[in-house]
């Protein structure tokens, strides 16, 4: 019986309601003083507390699928995505043509080879917000023979509220970027890691809201601006892409198709389309409807000239909410726009999923940048 089947729920409903009964009816007995007594009303209790615990636990997953099976559950799901190239012709008509792309993780333990992982807080000239970030260097910006290079580099965005140090301790990024640039699958490339939570607590969907955070400018302009003056990266399409899941994923492919002129190509794990709206927001278009049909993709895609920029989705066959959207997404891109997708058999909304797409993602983004 699968985490998410009406069986499941039915059967854990119906301990509970069992072992609710059963504690009724048998506490006058075990009221009376005695070891065995006070023993068997500290087994019930505890035996329905875990039962309500798994039905209400199992209610909240079907709702939003943060487990999608038990080896999800378990962290037992551990095969990569193969990337899915649709490569749009003249007429702008989508074909598909797989692609495999190998993401092999081979990690080393020596600390001197592995780079370096920067805390720094970046102040945007133009936005004024001060956000903090984790900035990866990778082992070749230190060598002689890089001396000169200017490296590629993401912005890599967690979804809301989100923590940035979670890019590096749970996803992993740093890590996985070195091991698949050691590899030879791609390019060293400097990552920016933070939160899109850049006025905590609310939510901004990565918007400029009118009188409000200028969370998009913060993004796409200030920190690429600030990047490129501080480290040896290139600017500008050639050079930058953006990366996220979850909301961080809606705002990796809002920015590069508002500024392909600055991104080459944006990756959305688990991303959705269209700027949530809800007392998390607030009220982030104060009327302005051009600027709500600014921040649906949807709508950018049909009714505006296609951004001449790369563009990767993914979702899950079972287990994520976004795989229809995600297909018509993929069918409304036009050239000169391109897109790709990752669409893994099974996996919910979690950590697991997404560390399972970044190997292959960041091939991806490495390919189109730098």
């Amino acid at each position: 019986m699968g985490l998410t089947s009406h069986k499941v729920l039915g059967v854990a409903v119906l301990a509970a309601v069992v072992l609710f009964v059963l504690t009724v009816w048998r506490w006058p007995r075990l009221a009376r003083p005695g070891v065995r007594q006070v023993a068997g009303r500290a087994g019930l209790l505890l035996a329905t507390q875990v039962a309500v615990f798994a039905a209400v636990a199992l209610v909240v997953n079907r709702s939003f699928l943060f487990y999608a099976s038990w080896d999800d559950l378990l962290g037992r799901e551990t095969g990569t995505g193969t990337v899915l190239v649709h490569d749009t012709d003249p007429t702008g008509a989508v074909t598909d043509a797989q692609r495999p792309v190998d993401a092999g993780l081979p990690r080393g333990s020596d600390a001197a080879r592995v780079g370096l992982v920067r805390q720094t807080a970046i102040a945007g000239p133009r936005s004024h917000i001060v956000s903090s970030a984790y900035v990866y260097l990778p082992p070749q910006y230190f060598q002689p023979a890089y001396r000169h290079r200017l490296f590629p580099a993401a912005i890599v965005l967690t979804g809301y509220p989100g923590a940035a140090q979670a890019l590096v301790s749970r996803l992993d990024y740093p890590a996985i970027a070195r091991a698949q640039a050691a590899a030879h699958h791609m390019e060293p490339m400097v990552l920016v890691m933070l939160r899109p939570t850049v006025a905590p607590p609310r939510d901004t969907e990565c918007v400029d809201v009118p009188h409000g955070p200028r969370t998009e400018t913060y993004l796409a302009k200030d920190i690429p601006d600030v990047v490129t003056h501080s480290y040896r990266v290139g600017p500008g399409l050639t050079h930058w892409g953006i990366i996220g899941d979850s909301t961080g994923g809606y705002c990796a492919l809002k920015i590069a198709m508002h500024h392909p002129e600055d991104f080459g190509a944006a990756v959305g794990l688990a991303a959705y389309y269209r700027a949530a709206e809800d007392p998390t927001t607030g009220d982030l278009f104060h009327g302005d409807e051009a600027l709500r049909h600014d921040a649906d993709l949807m709508w950018l895609l049909r009714h505006r000239t296609p951004p001449a920029t790369s563009l990767l989705v993914t979702s899950t066959l079972h287990g994520e909410t976004n795989l229809r959207a995600t297909r018509e997404f993929i069918r409304a891109v036009r050239a000169p726009a391109r897109v790709s997708s990752i669409v893994l058999p099974s996996g919910g909304h979690n950590y697991n999923t997404w560390k399972r797409e970044i190997p292959p993602a960041l091939v991806w983004l490495g390919q189109r940048i730098g």
